[in-house]
């Protein structure tokens, strides 16, 4: 198995987190949208509003990402991670990158003083599912997720 590196990013380093989400939002069946996906990823780490995770190859061709955002559980009155992305390009899956992620992510999670980690993943996802397990995550069989859409015309 090749050695994979996973290192906080910076703004210096969208040009190469843009097209990897740009691929996951695609994988989610969003329409590409590069400028949209560099933007957003700009602005997430400009104002810090979330961190994001890189694995590179021993060569530093960077293969994944994941993105993590502060937030709260109000229950247990402690700070949080929300895990809400995780991409490995198509070609570097089953190298270890998604596990380097998630393992890097919850040891920054331990060094930031975080309770736990929250993710979602859809429903046929089940590789995704099958690694989440593996590293110990357990799946939330008490409570179910909603979502809602707001947009402001509905208000006008």
């Amino acid at each position: 198995m090749k050695t994979i590196q996973t290192r906080i990013a910076t703004l210096a380093d969208l040009d190469l987190i843009a097209p990897l989400f740009d691929a996951y939002r695609q994988f989610y069946e969003q329409t590409s949208d590069l400028a949209l996906a560099r933007s957003f990823i700009q602005d997430r780490i400009q104002n810090n509003e979330s961190l994001v995770l890189l694995a590179s190859t021993e060569l530093g061709h960077v293969v994944g990402f994941c993105q993590l955002y502060p937030t709260f559980c109000s229950v247990e009155a402690k700070p949080i991670y929300s895990l809400y992305d995780l991409f490995v390009s198509p070609a570097a899956r089953r190298t270890g990158a998604g596990s380097a992620l998630l393992r890097a992510a919850e040891k920054l999670a331990a060094e930031n003083g975080k309770a736990r980690m929250d993710l979602t993943t859809a429903k046929k996802n089940e590789a995704a599912q099958a690694a989440y397990e593996s590293l110990g995550w357990v799946r939330d069989e008490i409570f179910l997720a909603y979502s809602k859409s707001v947009g402001i015309e509905k208000f006008k």
